[in-house]
This record gives structure tokens, sequence and C-alpha cells, in this order.
């Protein structure tokens, strides 16, 4: 029984470096472990997951809770170290062996990844105690943390962000053997023979790979398949997320980055556990598989930039009395050269007067503040919060914030 703790979370980020933050990481190698263990057949538990603020009394109660107290449970902490550092390292226990901590450093040690060392560390205040509260206060189960990299080095980060699965699933194998459990590995396979009911799409979307790298490989001009064909396909693992990880840039927006990716800002925002449009910088985010949905451009946002998602019901006509418009307006606000609507789909409402000049793009800078962008813009506080909905004042630089020009 595998108890699996993505370290951090919420408004932990842990550590960071190099674009990329310690809770991010460790939520996705758990997960990744929580799907093989589950394909293995090995009994195992997430302590989170999503992006998920836990107290360590919190952390430990649900340890203790998935199977109890008991010394058969295992328990994953998975973490990524700072320092200045270079390499992977496991902490065990000062009631536990060091057996399998290092048959996981040395399985990652053949993942490629450099290593450091296996040890425990005590209470500086008592010594008969483990430091950390992972080992102290998890009872007689057996806690392994897991520290894969230091996230302040630029290799360990790169290494990271390329093979975090591979890593992962080392993990997974080394644990499999060391416990008695029949170990099979991911799946791979470079041809694929296209059944009934096939479309690239959907082999694309089982093999973890995109249409156009398919039709690359084998040289298609169209797509169009016949039962029996063969395809040469890219090195799959069956258990792969379709989903995708999109790193946070500068003047990114969660507008244009559902816009780019083709999803709504509420799937984007419910699959991330965002509770606001605050963005930072290098943050990582979940992007889902597409939808079928359509997003204005983001430069034809105008008025206050209002965005309605179209929900089962509606049609032009009961979405343009709702918003006191027309549904000639709608249709070319939103370029739409028909009457169909997709249920999810995101509708921009025109505005009843303004133009595209009275709405200009701020992005923030170092000490602005909501009081400060007012002042410059000739507006207010509250039409800022407002027209970028936002429920806190604070910013982040190099987020971008719509700002109504007063020219009165």
């Amino acid at each position: 029984m595998i108890v699996i703790d993505a370290g951090h979370g919420g408004v932990d980020k842990g550590a960071s470096g190099n674009g990329l933050f310690e809770s991010d990481y460790t939520l996705l190698i758990s997960k990744y472990m929580k799907d093989r263990f589950d394909e293995l057949g090995i009994p195992a538990k997430l302590t989170r997951d999503s992006d998920e603020t836990l107290t360590p009394n919190e952390r430990v109660n649900r340890i203790l809770s998935a199977y109890g107290n008991d010394p058969g449970v295992l328990v994953i902490s998975n973490h990524l170290n700072a320092g200045g550092g270079e390499g992977a390292e496991v902490i065990y226990a000062l009631r536990n062996n060091d057996t399998l901590a290092k048959s996981i450093l040395e399985g990652l040690g053949s993942a490629g990844q450099p290593v450091r060392k296996v040890y425990q560390r005590r209470l500086p205040s008592d010594q008969t105690k483990d430091y950390y509260f992972i080992h102290r206060n998890t009872g007689v189960t057996e806690p392994l943390i897991i520290e894969y990299g230091f996230i302040d080095n630029q290799n360990d980060a790169k290494r990271i962000k390329n093979n975090y699965k591979k890593y992962a699933e080392e993990v997974v194998k080394t644990i499999a053997n060391a416990k008695g459990f029949t170990y099979t590995p991911p799946r791979v396979q470079n041809e694929y023979v296209v059944e009934r009911g096939d479309t690239l799409w959907n082999i694309s979307k089982k093999l973890d790979t995109t249409v156009e790298e398919i039709k690359k490989l084998n040289n298609l001009n169209s797509n169009l398949l016949y039962i029996g064909q063969v395809l040469k396909v890219p090195n799959y693992n069956t258990v792969t997320d379709t989903n995708i990880t999109y790193v946070v840039k500068k003047g990114d927006t969660l507008y244009s980055i559902a816009s780019k990716n083709n999803i709504s800002v509420n799937r984007l925002k419910e699959v991330n556990n965002l509770k606001t449009d605050d963005l930072s910088i290098g943050q990582s985010l979940i992007i889902p598989e597409t939808e079928s949905i359509v997003l204005p451009k983001e430069d034809e946002i105008i008025n206050e930039g209002s965005v309605y998602v179209v929900e089962k019901g509606d049609t032009l006509y009961s979405i343009a009395k709702k918003f006191n418009t027309t549904v000639d307006k709608l249709k070319e606000t939103n370029s739409i050269i028909n009457d169909i609507l997709t249920i999810g789909m995101n509708l921009l409402i025109p505005s009843s007067g303004s133009t595209l000049q009275d709405i200009i793009i701020h992005t923030v800078e170092p000490g602005d503040s909501l009081w400060s962008i007012s002042r410059k813009y000739n507006t207010t506080v509250n039409d800022i919060k407002q027209l970028n909905n936002l429920d806190t004042d604070l910013l982040v630089v190099g987020q971008e914030l719509q700002v109504k020009r007063n020219t009165k």
C-alpha cells in the first residue's frame, strides 16, 4: 500500500528556479506514479491531486488515514531541491533501513539523473527524532523523501522538465520489484494498424502525439485512412497524459493562453484549480484537451471585454436579448458566419458604444499598483478590477490589464 505525497502546493510553491516551481512538478510526478501503480494493480493514494494548500498536520492526517498507521504502508514524498547543488537525493526515516532508498537512487541514476546520496537527518533539538515531519509524524509507516534534483541548477531543471516521467517510472519500477509486485513497463511501439472508426485525431490522442506528426512520418497529404493501413508513429507510453504543460511567459494572460490553445478561460481555471485570473511568470499550467469552442481574437476586445459561455438551450437571439444587443452585432463581433452555437463556446458581448480605442492593455511593471495605474489612465481602481474580474488588489509583474481610458 502506497501513499504518494506531492510536496508543497497551493500558496506554498516550494522551491523555484529556471522558470519552474517545485509544487507543479511534484504534482505531475505524483499523478504519473498514481496512474502507473493503478495499472500495475498496486494500491496507491495521493495526498493531493490538484494545486491545493495543505498544512503539515493535514498532510500527515491524509497519509495516516489512507491505509492506516501500518508498517506495510510506504509513503513516497516527492520534492525538488534548491541551494546550488546538482543531482538526486533520497532521505529515509530513523526507524527504517536504507535498502529501498538506495535502490531508488540507483534507479534514478540509471535513468540519467546525477545522484548525490542517501541519508537520514536528525532534529537538532532532539537527536532521537527525525528532522522532517513526514518522517517524524507518520507513525510506523515507511516514509521516503525523494529529491529529484536542484530546481535552481540549470542542468537539473532542464533534465527534470524533460524527463520527470522517466524518473517517476524508475521509482515505480524499483518499488514494484522491491515489494514483490509484477512490473511491466509502459508499452512502446513504432507502428499502428488502422481499425474501423479510427481517425488521425483519435489515433494521435491514443498515442500521445499530434496529427501533424503522424502525417509527417507517413508523408500523408490528406486525413483519409483505410482499415488495415499501417502507420509509422512516434514511440509512446499508453499511460502518458494527453494534457500538456504550458509555462507562463511575460505578457501572458489567461485569455491569451486559452485563445492560443482553443479552450475556454473557465476550463483553464478549472483544470488548474485557479481561483483568480492572476498569473506568475514561470508558473506551469496544465492545458487540457482541445474543446470545440471559438474564442474571439485578443485584438478584437472592445468595451468591457465581457465574455459569455454558451449554455444548453442558448440561441443567438436569446443571448442578444439577454445583453440588450442584436444578433447581427453578435455575429459581427465574433466573426460568426452562421447561426450555429456550441455548448461551451465563448462569445464576446459587443459594447453599447465604446470603441477599440477606449480600451488599452497595460502590462504591469515593478512598482505598479492598481492605484498608480488608475491615476495614469484617469480611471478608478474599481473600474480596473471590474474590467479584469480581479478579486484582490495583488498584481504580478508582466500581468496584462485591460484599462478603459477616461478622456473626460
